[in-house]
């Protein structure tokens, strides 16, 4: 038996596990940079269930734990797709060949632009962030935002201030878009940040962003 037809039997085991402890599963696949969870995105019904990173079902994931195994037949998706369960999301990190599909469960639904160069050298109008001045790259996408360990005080440095936070957030990457330091994100919870560092791996982007308090 070839990598192929062992790789087919381990997916056509996956789905006959998803069909008996799984649950129907809706998944879409991101057409642009707008809306990936669009009910034009959806593609495909099928069973799936979700273990914790390390493949087994023997104890619930903990804080700061996004990573989970997916357990349903991969042979029609692939990394960057969407799966919606009720009110939970996941999206596909991995489905690397012979091993267990990676998946990274969603807790925030972000948003992500850019802010416009100044037109010329010299006097310029007014260059703060504005509505007006900022280029959308990346809208209503789920994505994983979790406390980072590293706090920064306050630039104001006033005694009732508090520290500055970081995320880590994960996120699929999106054709034709590439996310930068400088770049703005914005949560469905109304909190708004700066990437301080992108890195686009295999599995999708993951950055650090700092709080933007002003």
């Amino acid at each position: 038996m070839d990598s192929a037809q062992l790789e087919d039997r381990i997916r056509w085991g996956l789905n006959v596990a998803a069909r008996t402890i799984g649950t129907t599963t809706s998944a879409y696949r991101p057409r642009g940079p707008e809306d990936p969870l669009a009910p034009r995105n959806r593609f495909l019904r099928l069973h799936a269930a979700f273990s914790g990173h390390n493949g087994n079902f023997a104890r619930p994931s903990g804080y700061g734990d996004a990573l989970r195994c997916g357990v349903f037949d991969a042979a029609y998706t692939r990394p960057g797709d969407y799966l919606v369960q009720h009110d939970a999301i996941w999206f596909i990190a991995a489905q690397q060949r012979l091993l267990p599909v990676l998946c990274v469960q969603t807790n925030r639904t972000i948003s992500l632009s850019r802010p416009a160069a100044q037109p010329s050298t010299g006097v310029n109008t007014y260059g703060g962030v504005t509505a007006a001045n900022v280029a959308p790259l990346m809208t209503n996408w789920p994505g994983s935002v979790l406390a980072a360990t590293k706090e920064a005080p306050s630039l104001a440095n006033l005694p009732s201030d508090t520290p500055v936070s970081h995320w880590t957030v994960l996120l699929p990457a999106c054709t034709d878009v590439v996310l930068r330091t400088g770049d703005l994100m914005s949560d469905d919870l109304g909190r708004n940040g700066i990437v301080a560092t992108s890195e686009l791996t295999e599995l999708g982007w993951r950055l650090a962003v700092r709080q933007a308090t002003t």
